[in-house]
């Protein structure tokens, strides 16, 4: 099932990863800004985005789920290396977040990571 644009607008995706020591599936809540049918998530910033342990489980283990509203999707995670796709991710999450939030995220979407999940064609 393609993505909707109208999914777009839900203030978060529940991303599920595979432990990478212990085999076991691991959900996170988490922001994220949609473009087609791919999903870009920031981890952190700086160099610590490439620690967190989402990314270093699906660094590990690429398939993974994500949940928007009461669907599952599968997709292909993967770290963005190419220059323009990360300045689209940044912005994309940068144009959702920002208006809303209470802090400052320029900091964050020059620095974060991006990953790129890539969607499956079924759910």
């Amino acid at each position: 099932m393609p993505l909707n644009a109208s999914l777009a607008d839900e203030p978060y995706c529940y991303l599920t990863t595979v432990g990478r020591v212990t085999g076991k599936p691991h959900e996170i809540e988490i922001w994220f800004g949609l473009h087609g049918d791919t999903l870009y998530l920031l981890s952190g910033g700086g160099s610590n985005g490439k620690r967190s342990d989402w990314v270093l489980n699906l660094s590990k283990t690429p398939q993974v789920n994500f949940r928007l509203r009461d669907v599952t999707y599968r997709a292909q995670a993967r770290i963005v290396e190419d220059g323009d796709e990360g300045a689209l991710a940044r912005r994309t999450l940068f144009a959702k977040y920002n208006p809303s939030y209470n802090g400052d995220l320029t900091e964050w979407r020059d620095t974060a990571l991006p990953i790129a999940l890539d969607v499956h064609a079924e759910p």
